[in-house]
């Protein structure tokens, strides 16, 4: 993502031990490192949420599919708008789970 090098890492080292101090710079490199760290699993989260959506709109779509060409061909099938509510009630149980993981 960033190219970074060795001597850039030692100048952004060298000014941040000159403007934060000797005293000061370890507990900031702490709070700094905790926070990206926060950061990385919150993107890593909504990722997660993300596709799993994708994945349960792509299953309404293709039940939505389905009866429409059962209705085309004639076909003596039940609707299918329960089955997708209690889909999607399922699909929301999980993702609750894994969130709360």
């Amino acid at each position: 993502m960033f190219d970074v090098g060795f001597s850039e890492l030692v100048m952004v080292g060298l000014v941040s031990l000159l403007v934060i101090g000797p005293e000061r710079l370890p507990k900031v490199a702490r709070v700094a490192g905790f926070w990206i760290g926060k950061i990385q699993q919150m993107i890593a989260n909504v990722k997660v949420e993300i596709s799993q959506e994708l994945h349960a709109e792509e299953i309404r779509q293709l039940l939505k599919e389905n009866e429409t060409m059962a209705y085309l061909n004639d076909e003596k099938t039940p609707p299918m708008g329960s089955q997708l509510d209690s889909l999607s009630a399922e699909i929301l149980q999980k993702q609750t789970k894994q969130t709360h993981e």
